[in-house]
């Protein structure tokens, strides 16, 4: 089955989004397997937003964060609850926007080119899945919007995917 996806660069991000939203929900679907649906969908988010130089999971087995499914440079292969901003996220059970990566106490440079960063945890009930993470290697690339839309993405995800 052949997937693409429409992408318009000339509308706002918040449109952009709302574009993207409608496509993910119907381009996962939950009877296929688990690895596919997030591998798509960091696909989606890397080719509809030039400012997204990696994005990927890590994934909670219990213990700590390891990589999942992602597009962009190789990364870290761990990540223990509490360090870097994915860990700080997945511990304190919240989105963290990171202007400057510079700026963030104990940041993990995976890829050293990486300026800011977006980190959303993701539930399945009260237990705690794993984090999608964003970078960006420029500063100040994320926002109260992209936020908001990716929270409703990893809801829908955590509801109908997971």
């Amino acid at each position: 089955m052949s997937e693409s996806l429409i992408i318009n660069n000339d509308a706002s991000i918040d449109e952009q989004y709302q574009l993207l939203v409608k496509q993910i929900k119907s381009l996962l679907r939950k009877e296929d397997n688990l690895i596919t649906n997030l591998s798509n969908f960091t696909a989606a988010l890397k080719q509809t937003f030039n400012k997204i130089s990696w994005v990927g999971f890590y994934l909670f087995d219990g213990t700590k964060l390891y990589l999942g499914p992602f597009q962009g440079k190789v990364a870290c292969t761990e990540i223990q609850i509490g360090s870097g901003v994915c860990g700080t996220s997945a511990q304190k059970r919240e989105t963290i926007i990171v202007t400057d990566v510079d700026k963030f106490p104990g940041h993990i440079a995976c890829d050293v080119e990486s300026r800011s960063e977006i980190v959303v945890p993701i539930f399945k009930g009260d237990k705690l899945f794993g984090v999608l993470d964003l970078d960006s290697t420029d500063y100040n690339s994320f926002n109260e919007t992209d936020k908001k839309h990716l929270e409703e993405l990893v809801s829908f995800l955590s509801k109908e995917i997971i």
